[in-house]
């Protein structure tokens, strides 16, 4: 698949904050990380990791995929220097591929050599398996690699909508909550995304599940 161009979300985060009257420290404090890296993640100074954009967006109460969609901006001098973007493989490049092109139909049905397959920077790779214009839906074929983690700083995540997955091959711990469950082939979850959690790989094998992550008021 050809690259995507990661757009600035820096200023997009700062500017959600601050037509919501918030301080960095502020924001920081909702998200459980320091000020200072709230700092760098608005100038693109740092990128966030997966779990601390999604605390981000759900604590100014905007979608993720609204941090990436094309908007038109005025021209910049000839002088400026070019917006800072995320290189290729990071999870800015992974989360903007994704949002892009939103009205692009992937399938009704997708082979194996047709899908889009991006890895993170936390020893986890996500194949999209298809998606219908109009949905606010991920339905994705998920690796974790021997020492992946949805989290590369430990850390848990949420975000809105609702989350299923099902196991087809190795051995996952999910952490949800306060509670550990392992997940072995052929087991199934489900539940409420905004529930903090984090998915890793502890065994020597990689962990295959097929997950589909559904947006509140999205019609699987």
């Amino acid at each position: 698949m050809s690259p995507t161009v990661v757009p600035p979300v820096g200023p997009r985060i700062r500017r959600a904050r601050l037509e919501r009257g918030w301080s960095l420290r502020a924001l920081a404090r909702e998200v459980g990380v320091s000020a200072s890296l709230v700092s760098q993640i608005e100038t693109g100074k740092s990128q966030p990791s997966v779990s601390t954009l999604y605390a981000i967006t759900t604590a100014l109460a905007i979608p993720l995929e609204g941090l990436f969609e094309a908007e038109e901006e005025p021209a910049p001098a000839a002088s400026a220097a070019p917006a800072p973007v995320g290189p290729p493989g990071t999870v800015l490049q992974a989360l903007a591929t994704f949002a892009a092109a939103p009205a692009r139909r992937i399938g009704p049905l997708t082979g194996p050599d047709q899908r889009e397959v991006l890895e993170l920077d936390s020893g986890v790779v996500w194949q999209r398996l298809g998606h219908v214009p109009g949905t606010e839906v991920d339905f994705l074929l998920v690796t974790y690699r021997p020492g992946g983690s949805s989290s590369s700083a430990g850390g848990l995540m949420r975000h809105p909508g609702t989350e299923y997955g099902y196991l087809t091959s190795g051995e996952l711990v999910l952490t949800l909550g306060f509670e550990e469950h392992v997940l072995r082939p052929g087991d199934a979850v489900c539940f409420e995304s905004t529930t903090p959690h984090r998915y890793r790989n502890d065994g020597p094998e990689p962990a295959v599940g097929v997950w589909f992550v559904a947006e509140h008021g999205s019609v699987p």
